[in-house]
């Protein structure tokens, strides 16, 4: 019995450079597939058919902004977690997070990989959450 393949990352960023730097950090250091995106649009289409358990995305982006974003990805899979990244220092009320589906934690840009990793694993939706790959778990 071949064993049970892990639940992705959606990672979402409008930078693309960000979104590959992150993606191979990630990659490299998490037990898990992440599936990276730079348009919520495509996130949105291909949502369905990948096997996700959190999102990342980040605040500003245009055309749709992460929280426009969070409320039509839990449309489409409602179970989702969701953490939020941000370059601007947005005040979400307590009030308002509790409007935004899923979401579990709004993070600050800069921040590093370890910082995002640990946030993914914390606020994982269930408990087969990732782990850091041990070889990296040092550094």
């Amino acid at each position: 019995m071949d064993p049970i393949a892990p639940k992705a990352v959606l990672f979402l960023d409008d930078e693309q450079s960000y979104v590959e730097l992150m993606t191979q950090l990630l990659s490299d250091n998490l037990d898990c597939p992440i599936r990276a995106y730079t348009r919520p649009q495509e996130a949105l289409a291909d949502l369905p058919r990948l096997d996700v358990a959190l999102i990342v995305t980040d605040y500003s982006m245009p055309v749709m902004n992460g929280i426009d974003f969070l409320h039509r990805a839990h449309a489409v899979c409602p179970q989702l977690a969701a953490v939020m990244i941000t370059g601007q220092r947005i005040e979400l009320a307590d009030k308002d997070l509790s409007h935004v589906p899923g979401l579990r934690a709004t993070l600050f840009k800069p921040l590093s990989w370890r910082t995002l990793a640990e946030n993914i694993i914390k606020h994982w939706p269930d408990a087969d959450q990732p782990v850091l790959k041990e070889d990296t778990a040092s550094i």
